[in-house]
């Protein structure tokens, strides 16, 4: 098994990213489980966004991951999306959160998505709305070029996954997971080095590209340039960052 990046850049991934409410109970209603269901989260990580109405198994790759989940979490299995330690339709759901961009090999993962359950529920991203985010397209181009690249995205794994169903998630203005986007309305959260290593666009970019952006931004947001071209964000309760809750089911 190949080093998992969040072994990298995981340490202290709880500290920021945790689960939305209003993200959680539009998975749980499409996960579409009762409560002797069986839902496996491949790519787990901390077990953000995991069940709790119903049996849960965890594969998750990462170790540095595996020991942020807390007391009373799933049982995880340590594991590569590609080649799950499981027996066909074993499970009633497979699920995957904003990871398989992350997946030494995606095209395998997600088959084996299919083949362990007939329902699959996965959030992707849509890579294209991602980049036009103001701080990648205003402050780190480099990054936005580099998230246009990134795949698969969204269309790529509905039709992977057979997905019937997508529905996007729009990020309120007072997101609680700290996703890319989560801080859209509050610039200054950018500011924290802590904020931006729980999130993988950005931990994962040059230090130096992130460095010379995140001064552009500091300097904007003394001069005011920033909420002069962003004051009509003001105006809204949430926006479309480009992440899909994509929804499969072949019975």
């Amino acid at each position: 098994m190949t080093s998992p990046v969040y072994d990298t850049i995981g340490l202290g991934y709880v500290a920021h990213r945790r689960p939305d409410p209003r993200w959680a109970r539009v998975l749980t209603e499409h996960l579409g489980v009762d409560a002797d269901g069986l839902v496996v989260n491949v790519g787990a990580g901390t077990g953000s966004y995991e069940p709790t109405h119903c049996a849960v198994v965890a594969v998750e790759p990462s170790v540095v991951m595996l020991a942020q989940r807390p007391t009373g979490a799933a049982p995880a299995l340590r594991a590569s999306a590609s080649a799950l330690p499981l027996s066909d339709a074993c499970a009633d759901v497979a699920m995957a959160i904003l990871t398989v961009h992350h997946w030494d090999d995606a095209a395998a993962g997600l088959s084996e998505l299919c083949r362990i359950a007939p329902r699959r529920v996965v959030l992707a991203i849509d890579f294209e709305r991602h980049a036009r985010f103001w701080l990648l397209e205003e402050y780190l181009p480099e990054v936005a070029d580099h998230t246009r690249r990134c795949a698969p995205g969204s269309d790529e794994i509905a039709a992977a996954i057979g997905a019937t169903t997508s529905v996007p998630l729009f990020v309120p203005r007072d997101m609680e997971d700290g996703v890319l986007g989560g801080y859209w309305c509050r610039p200054d959260a950018y500011l924290d080095a802590g904020v931006r290593a729980n999130c993988s666009g950005l931990a994962l970019a040059d230090p130096a590209v992130i460095r010379q952006g995140i001064g552009w931004l500091v300097a904007d947001l003394a001069s005011g340039a920033w909420a002069r071209r962003h004051g009509d964000l003001d105006q809204l309760d949430q926006v479309d960052l480009g992440y899909r809750l994509l929804v499969a089911d072949v019975r």
